[in-house]
């Protein structure tokens, strides 16, 4: 089993920390990804599903600010978790951070975590100190003191409370940029099946015409385009913005989270 952590707390001395701590209590060898938003965790649980395939595994994801409308959570944003095939994926819900999973449907619902009254049940049965339950219910670093805790129960079978909410009540995604990657190709929120090609393949945007073409390599050089992108779970591939030898995210200034016009979606 391998375990994978997408966390906006990702300077060297957190990842080294949660990856750490994630390690010695699930036995497992850990991969970080370290995201900025969001709306990247989104796309990146989705890339981290289809890396798994059909072998088990653990994605554990924490973005929660405390600041602006994280505000109205005592303690940040609450966490649940969901099962997919045999990977368990334990995460923080506000937001779009499951944006991305309710758009391709992949579950109908999430287990949704109390941290007081999960942490009571820690204690309770004794699968933690009194001491270390009160750090927990009041750590600023909870994706480091919680989440790999209550991944290890459920992994063990244990009945952590939760409760059920319908992935429906969670965010849409927006029309926009979730990712760019190091060629600075922008990885967007469409998939082939949602955008409106016309006469000689070619999608209307904000940016101008786009000539769609199904593969990086036939696109001409210098030329901005769209594609299918590598991202994506199974059939469903996400679009990406490219310029052929350059990139996209310079050249048009883009960015990760940079909205598109919805005169290219279906």
């Amino acid at each position: 089993m391998h375990i994978t952590i997408i966390n906006d707390c990702r300077d060297e001395n957190a990842r080294g920390r949660q990856t750490a701590r994630a390690s010695s209590l699930l036995s497992s060898p850990v991969s970080f990804v370290g995201v900025g938003s969001d709306l990247e965790a989104s796309g990146n649980i989705i890339d981290v599903l289809d890396a798994y395939g059909e072998e088990p595994g653990v994605i554990i994801v924490n973005v929660a600010p405390r600041n602006g409308p994280a505000k109205k959570w005592e303690n940040g944003t609450p966490f649940g978790y969901f099962w997919y095939k045999k990977v368990l994926v334990v995460s923080s819900i506000d937001g779009l951070t499951l944006s991305f999973v309710k758009k391709l449907k992949l579950v109908d619902s999430i287990n949704v975590f109390d941290i007081p009254e999960v942490v009571r049940f820690m204690v309770e049965n004794k699968y933690i100190s009194p001491e270390v339950g009160d750090h927990i219910i009041n750590t600023q670093f909870r994706s480091y003191d919680f989440l790999p805790r209550v991944a290890a129960l459920i992994l063990q079978n244990k009945d952590v409370p939760f409760t059920e909410y319908g992935i429906d009540s969670f965010s849409d995604l927006p029309l926009a940029v979730w990712w760019v990657d190091n060629f600075g190709n922008c990885k967007i929120t469409l998939l082939l099946s949602e955008i409106n090609i016309g006469t000689d393949n070619k999608v209307a945007t904000e940016i101008g015409d786009l000539t769609y073409y199904s593969r990086l390599k036939d696109v001409p050089d210098k030329a901005v385009a769209l594609i299918t992108g590598s991202s994506g779970l199974g059939d469903n591939r996400f679009s990406e913005i490219v310029v052929q030898g350059e990139s996209a995210s310079v050249f048009l200034g883009l960015s990760s989270g940079a909205e598109i016009s919805p005169v290219c979606s279906r």
